[in-house]
């Protein structure tokens, strides 16, 4: 008997757009097919283009073309009655704008041959409900993501319908029923489990609560009925279930995201994600596009001179212990570089923030000044966790006899008790490595030197005069500085105000 395969779009607000990124990779590059799909709260907006016959990059595109601003529609009729209001927002923005930015067609989806299953809470008759494609219209799409309190219950055939998130987030169960073997599901609902103060983090942390338990539970019984299954028995299910789960640390607010730019990446990041997901399990890849960046058209380039100074003693591999060595022999290092971004909607968008980094070195103990012959700076990236992130360095030179070396380096990001976020990011640990190495090549290099190099109150300001941006008029340059001060900052915000809200708005 073949073995039916079930994809699961589960839930996340617009934290889909990673979803629609993996879908990228899953259907195209992989060429995954699924018999049945099901979707909950947002995965049923990727769901809508996945019946509709959109291939996963249609679908990861769709979602780099969305404004969010797009979809903000003030419920401004319900505000002046205060605690009583209906909700605070409607989906008039979805069903104006962002529904065709998708290029929806209920004719095409109501006549998919796809089996499939859109989830919805009923709350007239308090049952969970699932309506397949050739029920669905746009009534129906509004009700399966009505969050309460935020948009109002879409009444549908005299009853009243809001987002299913509470019951499920990912009706795994009804993937069994249909008789799938494997069940792929996508999962970007946070599972940090860190609690924040304030009325809109409660308000996600139950979400969060409710989703992440009801998921496991059904893991759970997964997990007990294949080991009866394997000694031979029935088990719940009557059979062996194959659950395969790609999940996620997306770093974008449920609702509260006014950012093209950060939706895009999140994409982006969905498609990488993807990508080593498939590689660590043995799953084959076509050869994939690069995952397109550009929000904006226009081509601009930007900037800036980074100065840092410090000590870096040669036999250390601490990088404290070399920083003291250092100063207590008089043996300063520096370098000063050229940090440039060769398209900044490309720097922005990529997950990787990755620019060029030009210029010199100098420590008497790896050969003076030297110039660099290659060099890459990752601005504020992370590595699962969102909350604590790197600045990376990653410069060539070689020595006065012509030795490769490699000098690594990141700021550690992170929210430590009291006012750090000017030493985080004016702090580099830096090491000097044997040959030329990537940071992704480094752990079989022999360390010849550590230590740690600082930006000086002085060198900043200066270094806040060398920021210059390349592009056709004026406006394009300006809103280029002004994305990459978005970006900055907005990285910023996920680490040192997660307790306001746990990601930047911008």
């Amino acid at each position: 008997m073949a073995t039916k395969r079930s994809l699961i779009l589960a839930g996340g607000g617009v934290k889909v757009a990673f979803q629609a990124g993996v879908l990228e990779v899953w259907l195209d590059e992989a060429g995954l097919t699924f018999d049945h799909a099901d979707g909950a709260s947002g995965g049923t907006f990727n769901l809508a283009m996945w019946c509709q016959g959109m291939s996963g990059g249609q679908i990861a595109d769709a979602w780099r073309r969305t404004k969010p601003v797009d979809g903000v529609s003030v419920d401004a009729a319900q505000l002046t009655k205060l605690l009583w209001a209906r909700s605070l927002f409607t989906l008039d923005g979805y069903r104006k704008s962002v529904f065709p930015t998708w290029g929806l067609d209920w004719a095409k989806i109501n006549a998919s041959p796809s089996e499939a299953t859109f989830n919805a809470f009923n709350f007239s008759k308090q049952e969970l409900v699932t309506f397949s494609p050739k029920e669905m219209d746009e009534d129906k799409l509004c009700a399966c993501v009505s969050l309460p309190m935020w948009f109002p219950p879409v009444t549908i055939g005299g009853d009243d319908y809001i987002d299913g998130v509470y019951v499920t987030d990912a009706n795994v169960e009804e993937a069994i029923r249909r008789g799938a073997d494997e069940i792929w599901c996508i999962w970007t609902v946070s599972t940090l489990g860190e609690w924040n103060d304030g009325f809109i983090n409660n308000y996600f942390q139950i979400i969060e609560a409710a989703a992440n338990g009801h998921f496991r539970r059904i893991g759970r019984r997964i997990e007990a009925n294949n080991a009866l299954v394997a000694q031979g028995k029935p088990g719940e299910f009557g059979r062996a279930i194959d659950l395969k789960i790609l999940q996620a640390e997306v770093p974008i607010h449920y609702l509260v995201n006014f950012s093209q730019d950060r939706l895009v990446e999140c994409v982006n990041r969905g498609v990488q994600a993807a990508r080593q997901w498939c590689k660590d399990r043995g799953l084959a890849l076509r050869p994939g596009r690069d995952a397109p960046t550009e929000v904006h058209t226009v081509q601009t380039n930007l900037q800036f001179t980074e100065v840092m100074k410090g000590f870096v003693a040669a036999g250390e591999v601490d990088y404290e212990a070399g920083a003291a060595r250092g100063k207590a022999s008089d043996a300063p290092a520096s370098f000063q570089l050229t940090i440039e971004m060769d398209g900044v909607n490309r720097f922005i968008t990529d997950p990787k923030h990755q620019a060029a980094a030009e210029g010199w070195f100098e420590c008497a103990a790896f050969g003076g000044r030297r110039p660099i012959s290659k060099g890459t700076f990752n601005l504020l990236v992370d590595d699962g966790d969102p909350h604590h992130k790197s600045m990376n360095y990653c410069l060539w030179f070689e020595d006065a006899a012509g030795k490769p070396l490699t000098l690594l380096g990141y700021k550690d990001i992170k929210d430590d008790p009291g006012f750090d976020v000017w030493s985080d990011t004016t702090t580099l640990y830096t090491r000097i490595l044997e040959g030329h190495r990537t940071r992704d090549e480094d752990g079989g290099s022999k360390i010849l030197g550590a230590g740690i190099l600082k930006i000086y109150l002085a060198d900043f300001m200066k270094q806040l005069t060398t920021f210059r941006v390349e592009g056709p008029t004026l406006a394009d340059r300006t809103a280029s500085f002004a994305r990459f001060g978005e970006l900055f900052l907005g990285k910023l915000w996920d680490v040192y105000a997660v307790h306001v809200l746990p990601y930047g708005p911008v």
